[in-house]
Formats: C-alpha cells, structure tokens, sequence
C-alpha cells in the first residue's frame, strides 16, 4: 500500500512541479526502518540514473548534493537511516539546506509492519542495527525480542523524517519486484523531468544474425519479397517503390496492425518496470527490403500512438552481397532474398 502524503508533508522545494527550474537538481532523501526495503530502493533509482549515495553522516549531506551539483549531475539519491547514529538527530535541520530554487527535494520513507521486519530478519539472519550486543540498552540474549526492541526504538528516531517524508511506501505484502515498480512508479521515466524509455527499432538481416541486444524480434520473411521483383532487387526497403510494394500488400498491413497491438501494449509496460532503452529487432533474409520498410513504418506509427522517443536503425541495408536464388529461406515466402 502506498500513500502519498500531500500539504500535511510539504513539498520539499516549496515549488510546483511546473515552478521548479528546468535546471533542477532532483534530490530523493530514500529512508526508513531497516529491513522496509531501503536497500531494494535505491538500486531502483540507481538503475533509473540517479547518482546513489548511502549511510552519509549528517553533515556530508549538502556538500555531496552541492558536489554532484557542480558536476552537472541532475538526479541524486541519499540514502539515510539510523545506522548514522548520532548524526541522525540533525537530518532534519539539514534538509531545510536544501531549500533552494535550483533543488526540488523530495523525501521517500519505506515502511513495514513489525511483523513483516521480524520475519525478513530472520530469514536473512542479519543483526538489526539497534538489536543486540549492548547497543542503544539492547540486551544481546534476548533473541527476537531483541530485534522487536531495536524497530520500536527505530521507529521513534525516526519520527522526525516520516512526518517529512512526501512519499510513504508500505512494503509489508510487497515483494522486491513489487515494492521496485512502486518506487519506479513514483520517480520513474515519464515522472517530472526523467526522461521517457528509448525504443530503438532495428532492421537486419536473419543471414548476418539476430542483434544481440535485441529484446522483442518479429520475423517479416512470411511477406512476399521484392527480391523477386527484377526492378526492385537493388533497391533497398528505404525506396519508395519498395516501400509501396511492401506496404500494398494485405498481408502486410495485416503483420503491421497486429504487431503495432503488441507494442502498444507492450512498451509503455516495459516503461513502467524501469527499462530505460528497449530494442525491437526486425527481420527478414537480408536486411534490405522487407524489414526495412516494416520497421520504418511500423516506427511511424508507434511515434503517434505511444508518444515515446523512438530511432530506427536498418543494420544490414548496407551489405553490398545479395542473396542468392538458389538460397533456401525459412518463413515461406517466395525463396531467398532479402
């Protein structure tokens, strides 16, 4: 469960989303109790191109911010929980530093039931940082009570930034992958000023290989070829009578309206887990026909309906060689070519 704490929190900057600069550094305090997922959060940010920095004493925060400020880095992450110590009584007092135009702060406070900690404390067979060897009055023998005893006295060090906190997540019946989509969710692409996931939309040829860094291929051999077509086959996919002949077939407009219902459904999904790039891999024998003139209308097409960035690469276009008739092809088309 997840809630969002409005006016009561405040905003950090003071500012609207549309007040804050375009130059902005965005600055996510990530804490709360430990074993509610701190950790799992900041990988989070980290892979959506934060600059992540974990268990600061209190008085390195606005250096750092100010540091990864002068580095032109825009997005910073600052995890900060009681293994700080002492220093965690001043947290607070300096957050009001960050008050600035050029800074729009926003504080991430993960949450969990006392039951829920017990058992992940258990499982991983980790010490709670305020449990056991005498630390904060805990007495070392008293096992799970002990650990109970160390999230009551978290909770109250704690307070303070909770009641700050603009973002709250309870993770209790969150899984990893759960509590990573609602952080993502929150600050992910597409969420103020993070930029929105890459789609790059290759053409190849299935005789040069698949792309490795393909994550979706579609296979257009099952078209009719243009190879065929002695007027066509120097041509490439990026022609206009190669792209009519491609394109002016049923079939083809059937293979398009169908895949264009796949990623439409597909990428805003990918988006929302985080992905900051995707790649759609296109092919058909030899990259120059088919799979080039699919891929830059299929592009065409997606652009209007998804509103994401999306590139087209034709890998193979270029290839001087061309395919042999008497070349076999899979896919069933009319023979070999491209």
């Amino acid at each position: 469960m997840t809630a969002i704490l409005g006016d009561a929190a405040g905003s950090g900057s003071g500012l609207g989303e549309s007040e804050v600069p375009v130059a902005a550094v965005r600055v996510v305090v990530v804490t709360g109790l430990s074993g509610a997922g701190k950790t799992t959060a900041l990988h989070a940010l980290e892979d959506l191109g934060y600059f992540c920095v974990d268990n600061l004493p209190t008085a390195l925060l606005e250096p750092t911010v100010s540091v990864c400020q002068a580095g032109n880095v825009r997005r910073v992450a600052l995890g900060v929980d009681v293994r700080v110590g002492s220093f965690l009584d001043g947290v607070v007092p300096a957050l009001e530093s960050f008050t600035r135009a050029d800074r729009d702060l926003l504080v991430l406070f993960l949450d969990a039931s006392d039951e829920a900690i017990i058992r992940r404390y258990s499982e991983s067979r980790r010490p709670h940082p305020l449990a056991g060897g005498g630390r904060e009055g805990m007495r070392a023998d008293l096992g799970s009570v002990a650990v109970l005893d160390g999230i009551h006295l978290e909770r109250e060090r704690l307070a303070p930034l909770r009641a700050r906190a603009n973002v709250v997540i309870d993770s209790t019946r969150l899984s990893v992958h759960e509590l990573r989509r609602q952080v993502i969710a929150h600050l992910g692409p597409g969420k103020a000023e993070q930029p929105r996931m890459m789609t790059r939309m290759v053409s190849f040829g299935f005789k040069y290989g698949v792309p490795v860094d393909a994550d979706i291929v579609l296979d257009v051999r099952l078209l009719e070829n243009p190879f065929f077509v002695p007027e066509l086959r120097e041509l490439s996919g990026a022609d206009p009578e190669v792209r009519a002949f491609v394109l002016g077939n049923p079939e083809s407009i059937a293979f398009m309206d169908k895949a264009a219902d796949l990623l439409d459904f597909a990428l805003p999904r990918y988006e929302r887990e985080g992905k900051s790039y995707l790649t759609v891999a296109m092919g058909c024998t030899g990259g120059r026909h088919r799979s080039v003139a699919i891929s830059t209308a299929l592009a065409e097409r997606l652009r209007a309906s998804t509103a994401l960035p999306i590139l087209v690469f034709h890998r193979d276009v270029g290839r001087a060689d061309i395919v042999s008739e008497s070349t076999p092809e899979r896919g069933g088309a009319r023979g070999p070519g491209t």
